[in-house]
């Protein structure tokens, strides 16, 4: 096994992905322990959660660690929800997460809004809803609320009305 060394330091934005063992797509169906791990540490570590979604094999999460330790933070996460999934489903032992995870340090505000756009796009790229809007496990919402995308932003076309039907 490699040993990968990341770079963390105090003062950056990281985008993350993480996923499933196997790609099993266990997260939505198990989106409230995902959830709740997820907001467990809150009072353990500060960070803030900047933008997020939940896909039935993997998540993509851009988060401001600020004084925490990110993949100390990320394991504690990963490990909580794979206790209590494990409990859920009757398990008692059994991988639920690849090893490692994808980071990306946050350069400046057009790689935030890229990666941002990526997050909330992506239950469209893979095939799940028609609209960003439609996907509930997403921070889209909150970012909508805000102002942040028109309600058109995202929509991907319907390809069965496309070409000549003879009118």
């Amino acid at each position: 096994m490699t040993n990968i060394r990341r770079y963390f330091d105090k003062g950056n934005i990281y985008f993350l992905t993480h996923v499933t063992n196997n790609r099993l797509p266990i997260l939505v169906r198990n989106f409230d322990l995902f959830w709740e791990a997820l907001c467990s540490f809150g009072k353990d570590f500060e960070f803030e959660i900047i933008a997020w979604v939940v896909l039935p094999d993997h998540f993509h999460i851009i988060i401001d660690p600020e004084d925490a330790d990110l993949s100390n933070l990320m394991r504690k996460i990963k490990l909580s929800f794979s206790a209590n999934y494990r409990k859920r489903a009757g398990l008692n032992s059994g991988r639920v997460w690849q090893y490692r995870f994808w980071d990306h340090i946050i350069r400046n505000n057009e790689d935030m809004s890229r990666h941002i756009d990526y997050i909330h796009y992506n239950p469209v790229k893979h095939g799940l809803v028609r609209s960003p809007f439609e996907y509930p496990h997403s921070s889209i919402h909150k970012y909508f609320g805000e102002g942040y995308y028109d309600h058109d932003w995202g929509i991907k076309d319907d390809p069965t009305t496309e070409g000549n039907y003879g009118e």
